[in-house]
């Protein structure tokens, strides 16, 4: 199992230290800094990149939200999981199509987190069944109308691309995929890329999101 080192941004001190000592049991990943804020954040990632970052949205001089913009716009490979006490249908949408990995409260219990940050790490998503993926139907049906009609023409996928598209959301890494379909690694992951630049998405999310809006996906 591959190490992950992890990084949490959050102003409280206290709740950075809770989160690191519940995770502590699990070997396979490592917290390598702690951030009081998203300037904070930025400014230790100029000499060191984690893997993942569990990121805070209330925060002082950044604030979660314009961290995760801008910590996407340069480092793109990064993932984030959002930490946050706000259960709101806006901040989850608007964080994952800006480049979020994951979005969970803080009340969410510790193998949860852990599952996240390595679901995260390994497949570029992660969405909790119960908040998560619930809220994101909610706002994506209530608000289906205000999506053209024609989108799902504007852009053409092939059937090997819509297979791997639908596979993808079913959350299998590539190594899963390629064993499925009998391609190998390098070429799903090809496939994938292109995949990304035709839905012009940055991620698994953006993929997930267009599949389940265009009605590839339940």
């Amino acid at each position: 199992m591959a190490h992950i080192k992890v990084a949490i941004a959050d102003d409280h001190k206290i709740f950075r230290s809770g989160v690191i000592n519940t995770l502590i049991p699990y070997e396979n990943i490592s917290f390598v800094f702690e951030a009081d804020d998203g300037l904070h954040l930025l400014q230790i990632m100029e000499t060191q990149q984690p893997d993942v970052i569990l990121m805070d949205l209330k925060m002082p001089n950044m604030d979660g939200i314009e961290a995760t913009i801008k910590v996407k716009e340069k480092y793109p490979d990064v993932k984030i999981i959002i930490l946050t006490m706000y259960e709101d249908d806006n901040f989850i949408v608007h964080l994952v199509e800006n480049g979020a990995n994951a979005y969970l409260l803080k009340n969410a219990e510790p193998e949860e987190i852990y599952e996240a940050i390595c679901t995260t790490f390994e497949k570029g998503f992660y969405f909790n069944d119960n908040v998560n993926l619930a809220l994101l139907k909610k706002v994506l049906h209530k608000n289906k109308q205000q999506f053209k009609p024609t989108l799902k023409n504007e852009i053409q996928l092939n059937d090997r691309e819509q297979e791997v598209l639908k596979l993808i959301c079913n959350e299998l890494t590539t190594q899963e995929i390629s064993e499925q379909i009998f391609l190998s690694p390098r070429t799903v992951e090809g496939i994938r890329q292109k995949l990304l630049e035709k839905i012009n998405v940055k991620n698994s999310v953006g993929l997930v999101l267009y599949a389940f809006r265009n009605g590839l996906i339940e």
